[in-house]
């Protein structure tokens, strides 16, 4: 474990050029906790089959101080279950998040971590992803969220890390932020939370710092805060609703690198909590993810989270589905693959089918042309390959979902088609 080191007397000259730690959160009334229902319910009533699932819903519920223990339990035996059946395939985005779930609020879970030498395992994992970058063109073994989990983990948990490999790292010019051409929200947060960890670290005294690596940090921090807040949306959201709660934890971090007038927080949240209600946040992963935010809480807190029972009404009342009258049986939709040419069908499929059904049904017509492959995670299925093409993080190459031309922000398994919709598939780099 890291010893902690006094800052140098030329780091406090930096003092100065770094803005205060005070964070701006804004958060969900007590008066509207029953907007959060539709959360609760996901998260109590899901089965959490996979480890990071259930990893991302434990540190979720610790930072908002739900204390259910029959949950917790659950909970904490798919994690461990994760870790000592698979932990040599775990990815270190994975086990950062693993690290951070069990370890969240000095409970006796973090135990668990030095006895498995988790820290260790990430500390070399990182150290993976950093020199697959120096071999397939500067793309890790997985992304920059990851990495930027990584980060953070260790940061909170003592591991060792370079600062100013973080430093290198993390320059908000680096291809690894975008997607299609497109910066991604969620890899930006993610970073920006990373890097405020490393930040405080250096200003605390309790990793040595170097002036140059924490102005360096600093410059990132506000570089990426700028390019964050470049992606609101006209009634709030930022990037799209899945992204929006990690940008809400980025900007509480980081309030004092930008004005006031820069972002209507309280905007944001109506336009989330209005999101909640109509289930777009309907599987255990989403629900984990904006849960902190929407009750002011980062994953900085880990260390610090409440303990209390969180004021939750936890008997979820149950929905009622109503069926709209004259809802025809069966819709029809036009399906296309496109690769360095386009191959198109038309595919007739049940009203309320997914995206997936519509690959499926179309692969039924012509394996050859429409056959796919795919793998769980944690949200939900996802595309690996379509004939026989398979997609790979080291070519930064992968199957694009659209509908209308446009990007979807859902999953294969969660997007619901309509009657008329052009969808494809798109084999396309990052």
């Amino acid at each position: 474990m890291r010893q902690p080191h006094q800052l140098p007397l030329v780091g406090l000259l930096l003092f100065s050029l770094i803005p205060s730690q005070l964070c701006e959160t804004c958060e969900v009334s007590k008066e509207k906790y029953f907007c959060l229902n539709p959360l609760l319910s996901t998260i109590f009533k899901s089965k959490y089959t996979r480890g990071t699932e259930a990893a991302n819903t434990l540190l979720s519920i610790r930072l908002v101080g739900i204390q259910n223990q029959t949950l917790q339990q659950r909970l904490l035996q798919q994690v461990r279950y994760n870790v000592e059946r698979k932990e040599s395939d775990l990815s270190s985005g994975q086990l950062a998040l693993i690290i951070m779930a069990l370890g969240a609020c000095h409970t006796h879970d973090e135990n668990f971590i030095y006895d498995y030498h988790l820290i260790s395992q990430l500390e070399n994992k990182f150290q993976a992803e950093i020199e697959n970058m120096g071999a397939h063109d500067g793309n890790p073994l997985t992304n920059y969220y990851q990495l930027s989990l990584d980060v953070l983990a260790l940061c909170l948990f003592s591991g060792s890390y370079s600062t100013t490999k973080v430093a290198e790292l993390f320059s908000p010019e680096n291809k690894n932020y975008y997607l299609g051409g497109q910066f991604s929200v969620d890899t930006g947060a993610m970073a920006i939370l990373a890097l405020t960890c490393v930040k405080r670290s250096l200003m605390s005294g309790q990793i040595r710092a170097d002036e140059k690596d924490l102005e360096r940090i600093n410059n990132h921090t506000q570089s990426l805060v700028k390019k964050i807040l470049s992606e609101k949306k006209g009634k709030g959201l930022i990037g799209n609703a899945f992204s929006t709660g990690n940008a809400m934890q980025a900007l509480f971090v980081s309030s004092d690198y930008y004005q006031e007038s820069d972002w209507d927080c309280q905007q944001t949240l109506n336009t989330v909590l209005k999101e909640i209600s109509r289930g777009v946040f309907s599987i255990p992963i989403a629900a984990a993810q904006i849960l902190p935010a929407v009750m002011g809480k980062t994953y900085l807190d880990v260390n610090s989270c409440v303990s209390g029972s969180g004021n939750f009404n936890i008997s979820i009342p149950v929905p009622v589905t109503v069926t709209p009258p004259n809802s025809p049986l069966y819709i029809s939709v036009n399906y296309s693959v496109r690769i360095s040419e386009t191959y198109f069908t038309h595919v007739t499929v049940p009203n309320g089918s997914v995206f997936l059904d519509v690959m499926e049904e179309a692969q039924k017509q012509n394996k050859t042309v429409f056959g796919f492959t795919m793998e769980e995670s944690e949200w939900g299925p996802y595309i690996t390959s379509v004939q026989g093409l398979r997609a790979n993080n080291n070519d930064r190459t992968y199957w694009e979902l659209l509908s209308g031309g446009k990007p979807l922000s859902q999953g294969v398994g969660s997007y619901i088609v309509h009657e008329g919709d052009n969808l494809e598939v798109r084999w396309s780099k990052y």
